[in-house]
């Protein structure tokens, strides 16, 4: 029995980067309406960012947290300008070519820059733990588990409460009756999508200290993403959580509990994918 429990808790704390990474697709998703197969691209660059930080600056990756999420949201912002809003108007098919086309050309650029082994940032409290009664929890994981669930609680409280954030969810419901009242809706797809691009950054930070920082590990958590706001409903804030929850928890199980789980973990979002594709079929039957 603790040892189910203390899967959970590992699988509940890998959870909240889950949905911090999923909510960044999600916002870009619902907001701007396109399929961003180049997001897990901007939480390799602030893998990276804060690898390079510590690497050569000694910068704790703590204080690297600000930094990753101000140079995302400008790479996000300046993709969107850039390359996005030329391709608004665009099918469906070319949106998905060209954000694709923007991944794998990140994922090369990083090859040539990094080489193709991962790199871990070490702070001294990386291996650090807490005791909770018979239960262990690793300090970083917690400190990433608290840190996403607050950016997260600030997110929603900007869309609920803030008028900009009131703009974003007007032009997420309906993107023609919201310029009629004034608001400008080219300005709100871009703070979407750089806000989208920075809680991946952010995300980045965690893992480069969590896991590690490569040039593939954005396209695995792209994937993963993709998982979760398809379990949660395309666009869905609200579901992000839960169905990040259920990922992560299946992947700890996976792990702890089937013969090779560890060579398994990586294919649990297939699995999810697969599920909620087919109970969304099964829906509209």
């Amino acid at each position: 029995m603790e040892l189910l429990l203390q899967t959970l808790l590992n699988g509940l704390l890998m959870a909240g980067v889950y949905a911090l990474v999923a909510t960044g697709l999600a916002l870009s998703l619902g907001v701007v309406g396109i399929v961003n197969f180049a997001h897990g691209e901007f939480l390799m660059l602030g893998a990276f960012l804060s690898y390079l930080l510590f690497a050569f600056r000694g910068l704790d990756p703590l204080f690297a947290l600000g930094l990753a999420f101000l140079a995302a949201f400008l790479v996000g912002a300046l993709t969107y300008w850039g390359l996005i809003r030329p391709v608004l108007k665009a099918p469906e098919l070319n949106q998905m070519l060209l954000t694709f086309g923007l991944s794998i050309l990140l994922q090369n650029l990083a090859l040539l820059l990094f080489g193709a082994d991962t790199r871990v940032v070490a702070p001294p409290y990386q291996a650090a733990t807490l005791a909770l009664g018979p239960f262990f929890l690793g300090a970083v994981p917690l400190g990433a588990f608290l840190l996403s669930l607050a950016l997260l609680l600030s997110l929603q409280l900007f869309l609920t409460r803030s008028r900009l954030g009131l703009a974003v969810r007007a032009v997420a419901q309906n993107r023609l009756a919201p310029g009629l009242l004034g608001i400008e809706a080219e300005g709100v797809y871009l703070l979407a999508f750089g806000l989208a691009a920075a809680l991946a950054g952010v995300a980045g930070v965690m893992l480069s200290v969590m896991l590690y920082a490569s040039p593939s590990v954005g396209f695995l958590f792209t994937l993963k993403s993709f998982a979760i706001v398809a379990l949660a409903g395309l666009g869905n804030l609200k579901g992000v959580v839960p169905a990040a929850l259920v990922l992560a928890l299946a992947e700890a199980l996976v792990s702890t509990y089937l013969p090779g789980g560890g060579g398994l973990v990586e294919a649990v979002f297939f699995l999810v994918l697969f599920l909620a594709l087919v109970g969304r079929a099964w829906r509209g039957a």
